[in-house]
This record gives C-alpha cells, structure tokens and sequence, in this order.
C-alpha cells in the first residue's frame, strides 16, 4: 500500500495534505497498477462533527487509508492550528479524476448508490463522457446494510474501482464491515455525486468555488439543506478552540 502522502490531524482525524495531482500520482495510481485495495473517506466537516459524536463512526473513518479533506471548514480549521494543508480535495472532483484515470486505461468501475433512476441516468452519462472505462456493475442504494448479494455483485465484478454514492455514515460503514471481501478496488465515498452527473443537482460555478461559497449555492438550491449548514458553525467553533491540541 503506497504511503508517500503526509497526514494533518483535525478533531482527531488524520487528513490527507496533498494536492489532487499528488494524490492521484502517489496513491491511486499505483494502487490500481499493483491491483491492490484503498479505502478512501472523503470528508467535510459535517463528517467530522458526526464522528466527534459517535465513537463507532469515529472508528470506521480510522479504518480507512486515506481521509481527504471535503469542504472549505477543513482548510480553515488546519490554518488555525498552523498546519495548513496543501488543497481542498473536493469528492466529486476526485471522482472525475478517477473516471478520468479508468477512461484513459480501460479500468473497470462499479456504482454503488443512489435511487434506481439516478444511478442508471448517471452511469449513461459517465459512459458517454467517459466511454472507454468499463462499467464493472451497478446498483441502487436503497439496500440492507448486510445484504450478502450486494456485496457478492460487488466482489464478483473485481472493480478497480468502486464508487459508494450511499451517504454518510452508510457508505463508510458498508465498506468498512465488508471489506475483507474483497482483493482489490479503490473503494470511495463519493455522497451525492451521481446526482450531479446526472444531472439532477447542479454543482456551484467555479465562481462560486474560488470564492469558497459552494455550501451556500447548494443552500440557495435546496433550502431543505438547511439542517446540514448547522453542523459547519459548531464544527467552527470546537475547531478554534482545540486549535493547539496535538491531536
């Protein structure tokens, strides 16, 4: 398992500090060349809170290999601690550098996740754009966490890569609980992303991002998102002030 990458703890949890390139280069590349496994959590600080709160989470985010930091919070909270970290890896943005990897080498990808429609309208669109990468498998969302045929789908199709579009906390834990099942894959949390690729939720203008506002037009789209901003301030706050603990 490659391990070249540097780690920043925050509340806890040892982030990636690297940039996009860096971490396709030094990690995911040579994972799937060597026909390895990695468990990669991306999280924002939602994540984060939640594991604050709840040690099994808490536990299955220190399971994985790689934990990179999702969201513009996490950023902040490492510059308080003097620790700053080299980028914001974005999920989405890492999946497309994923897809972008598979389409280029003929990798085989499974995709795990959303509701029957979203998940098939998003496959047809990443094959289109994306047409020479495999589509290993896929499969809706809306499963028993221990549904053993899942699992065997999963593990029989031998995916190179293998996107869990289930939502915190299950995506984590569904690949925590089973991954002795399997030999190989990049294995991802990846949110809501295939309703971004399929179009059902649009994602920020670059605008927008550079501006770090990307929480907000996603607020300005689905008001009910409302609850989850709440999360962020409290997440602030208890950053600032464990700003000088080591860990």
């Amino acid at each position: 398992m490659p391990n070249t990458i540097s780690k920043t703890r925050i509340m806890g949890i040892p982030f990636v500090d690297a940039t996009m390139n860096d971490f396709m280069q030094n990690i995911v590349e040579p994972v799937t060349i060597q026909s390895d496994k990695c468990f990669i959590v991306t999280a924002n600080p939602e994540i984060v809170m939640e594991a604050d709160k709840n040690d099994h989470y808490a536990a299955i985010l220190h399971k994985a290999n790689y934990i990179v930091p999702d969201g513009v919070g996490i950023l902040m909270a490492a510059k308080w601690k003097k620790q700053p970290l080299a980028s914001r890896i974005a999920g989405v943005e890492l999946m497309d550098e994923m897809l972008q990897l598979a389409d280029k080498e003929g990798y085989s990808c499974f995709f795990l996740g959303g509701t029957k429609g979203v998940n098939e309208v998003a496959v047809e669109k990443i094959k289109i754009k994306y047409p020479n990468l495999q589509v290993a498998g896929r499969h809706h969302g809306y499963f028993d966490l221990d549904d053993e045929e899942v699992v065997a789908q999963v593990r029989d199709a031998a995916p190179d890569f293998v996107f869990a579009a289930l939502g915190f906390p299950k995506q984590e834990e569904w690949i925590a609980t089973h991954w002795s099942h399997f030999s190989k894959g990049v294995f991802i949390g990846v949110g809501g992303s295939f309703d971004i690729y399929a179009e059902k939720v649009k994602r920020a203008p670059s605008f927008w991002i550079k501006l770090r506002l990307e929480w907000l037009y996603r607020l300005l789209q689905q008001p009910a998102r409302f609850k989850r901003i709440l999360p962020l301030f409290a997440f602030a706050w208890k950053a600032l002030l464990k700003r000088n603990d080591r860990n």
